[in-house]
């Protein structure tokens, strides 16, 4: 089983984000009790099976002391049974991965996600982020020396109004890292962030579609002919290297999600906790469960499986959309399928359906194309 733990603080907001987070610490350790408390509110909600994984999500995770990850791994520990092998990832922003800090984490996890973003200083500054150029070079080779070699970076691409020079040169920077995983996000502009406010007031311009894509293609054809294998739209690995966390939600595995904005999944049932610190402390405190329970129907699972499976080397087995909608598949959305099929953009072989190269860059209209409905 997997867990997540939403630590909703950062130091500053960047201007693309709409996670929760707050950039005040004030409520950081009452936060941390509350997680705990939560976690033991929550014990019950997965199966009596190992975790496999365990992931610090955000937010800023490496904003924790080393008392407070101390403090939540030990409930999880108290509360779960946790594998030897199981896969334990915190997100982490650059400039707070000193030497000491990292000599620190290392004692507690076992793989890195750091959020790079890109290695060009004026685009740093422009997004609002917390580091340096220098310092996104530098943190790589800190948590080697400090023994995390599992870790994952990443970058960001399609940013408007920024030449093509640039983004080669966040490819050459990314790959010269040599680290066993990349994470590559085209940007998306979200109302409620300083970018969606500006372009509502026109100081922003808007998505670059045809650049976003051709910076996917370059993307795409530099890691895998540098060995990277391709295996979910937005991540490439080296062989063994897939993120187990993320991998289990897109094979839509039974998850918890801990902290204030967390979802959680069981199979048939989707929870999402309130978006809120202050509600959210003020309820676990009261031994409430801040959350909302939506159950899903069936139209539901199938189109949650399209929408997760074809983003992935896997793709989506006809059998399994078979099982999840109780008839056959193929025959219920035919008209629908040839469409796809004769865009080009799907493939059908034998009983897996899969994204072409092409339609990775619509994986989101090629589903919604084949949702279901009750």
């Amino acid at each position: 089983m997997h867990l997540y733990l939403h630590i909703p603080f950062c130091k500053q907001a960047c201007h693309y984000c709409d996670f929760h987070f707050s950039t005040s610490l004030s409520q950081k350790s009452a936060l941390v009790d509350a997680l705990c408390t939560e976690i033991g509110l929550q014990k019950n909600y997965l199966p009596n099976q190992p975790l496999e994984t365990i992931y610090f999500g955000g937010g800023t995770p490496s904003l924790l002391t080393e008392s407070e990850l101390e403090q939540l791994l030990a409930t999880i520990h108290a509360q779960f049974t946790v594998s030897s092998t199981a896969e334990i990832t915190l997100e982490a922003n650059p400039d707070d991965l000193s030497a000491e800090k990292l000599q620190m984490l290392r004692r507690y996890v076992n793989r890195l996600s750091i959020g790079i973003q890109t290695f060009d200083e004026a685009t740093l500054r422009w997004m609002n982020r917390a580091h340096t150029a220098t310092e996104a070079e530098a943190c790589v080779g800190l948590a080697r020396e400090a023994g995390l070699e599992n870790m994952s970076v990443d970058l960001i691409y399609g940013i408007p109004n920024r030449d093509s020079l640039r983004w080669q040169a966040d490819l050459q920077n990314v790959l010269s890292l040599n680290v066993p995983h990349i994470s590559a996000y085209a940007l998306t502009i979200e109302p409620d962030t300083a970018f969606g406010r500006w372009q509502k007031k026109g100081k922003f311009p808007p998505a670059d579609e045809a650049l976003a894509a051709e910076q996917f293609e370059e993307l795409t054809k530099a890691l895998t002919e540098a060995g990277y294998e391709h295996y979910e739209i937005s991540n490439f690995a080296r062989p063994a290297h897939y993120a187990r966390h993320n991998t289990a939600y897109w094979q839509r595995r039974a998850y918890l999600g801990i902290g204030p904005s967390a979802h959680s999944y069981n199979g048939h049932s989707r929870q999402y906790n309130i978006a809120n610190n202050a509600r959210y402390i003020a309820d676990i405190q009261q031994g409430k469960l801040p959350a909302t329970v939506e159950e899903l129907t069936t139209a539901d699972q199938v189109n949650e499986y399209l929408l997760t499976g074809l983003r992935t080397q896997w793709g989506c087995s006809l059998a399994e959309l078979n099982t999840l909608l109780g008839k056959d598949f193929a025959q219920a959305q035919e008209q629908d399928l040839k469409a796809m099929y004769a865009s080009g953009w799907l493939i059908n072989d034998g009983d897996q359906l899969w994204l072409s190269q092409a339609g990775k860059l619509f994986a989101d209209r090629v589903a919604a194309t084949l949702f279901v409905e009750e």
